[in-house]
């Protein structure tokens, strides 16, 4: 019997400390061979609103696909930008176990990567967070983040000042007046936003600060500038897929250094102290899989 999880019942069993464990897990799996994984194919319904993404994949533990709509036209709505479902199968059988519903594990397991990355590859005294973005990865980012230092102070940027107050009243932080103020000595910034153009400048990063760049998932669309995409090293989740969906990447033809997974699996060594790490994310499907096993264990224990 297939089960169905709904949002409620995947809020109910998934943590940020194993989620965390999972995706480092998961991420040094694929980048060890382990994983068999397609770049997810985008389709563009209506381009600059409407996409839906297919993205399967096969681990050692569990098989499944996510179906995920994107639209950022949503945006202001009240209907979620991200929406999707899972479909999690026995990759020993093929033998489907549930479906389940994507829109919070997608939101979860983007802050999670952040967040492993985070606590590889940020000394532990960093202690001030700046977000860019006042959207729902702003918030898991910073409940995630949170997970894996303790940041003194916590910042927060949004082209409409009226969400970054409204967010900085709810989270305890401080609302920042424009996007320089916001980074200038911060040692871990998030980006997590739809820009078209770059609004991060590489003149504005304090040295060694860590850089989780989350948004912008297009290969035409900017976060940052060509200061920050070089002015360390760069670090990606697949090498991949941020070369066919990255514009940050695609668009800057900044050098790779390695993918997180590699680091993290012992396959390269991490940047030396002081250098300042930017990591794209583009999401990729073992992240959900691996997110949607725990979320099924978690039900069936």
């Amino acid at each position: 019997m297939v089960r169905y999880l709904d949002e409620a019942s995947v809020r109910a069993v998934l943590r940020w400390d194993p989620l965390i464990a999972a995706m480092e897990s998961a991420l040094a799996a694929f980048s060890s061979g382990l994983v068999i994984q397609p770049v997810h194919n985008m389709l563009t319904i209506e381009d600059g609103k409407r996409y839906l993404g297919i993205m399967p994949a096969v681990t050692p533990d569990a098989m499944g696909l996510k179906l995920v709509s994107f639209y950022p036209g949503n945006a202001g709505t009240g209907i979620p930008t991200h929406l999707g479902i899972i479909l999690l199968s026995r990759p020993d059988t093929g033998e489907p176990l549930a479906v389940m519903d994507g829109r919070l594990i997608t939101e979860m397991r983007t802050a999670a990567v952040s967040a492993a990355v985070t606590k590889r590859l940020t000394p532990p005294e960093s202690r001030v967070l700046a977000l860019l973005g006042s959207g729902v990865q702003a918030s898991a980012h910073l409940e995630a983040l949170s997970r894996v230092r303790r940041f003194d102070e916590m910042r927060v940027w949004s082209r409409k000042p009226e969400h970054a107050q409204r967010f900085a009243d709810d989270h305890d932080a401080k609302a920042m007046p424009n996007v320089e103020s916001a980074v200038r000595d911060a040692d871990v910034i998030v980006t997590a936003t739809n820009a078209l153009e770059p609004f991060l400048k590489g003149s504005w990063l304090k040295r060694g600060a860590l850089v989780n760049a989350v948004g912008s998932p297009r290969p035409t669309w900017r976060e940052l500038d060509n200061e920050v995409m070089t002015a360390g090293v760069l670090v990606v989740d697949s090498r991949e897929a941020v070369l066919k969906e990255s514009g940050d990447v695609i668009l800057s033809k900044a050098p790779i250094y390695a993918e997180v997974g590699e680091l993290f699996a012992g396959m390269k060594p991490k940047p030396p102290s002081g250098t300042t790490i930017v990591f794209k994310s583009v999401g990729i499907a073992v992240e959900d899989i691996a997110a949607a096993r725990l979320v099924y264990e978690a039900t069936t224990s």
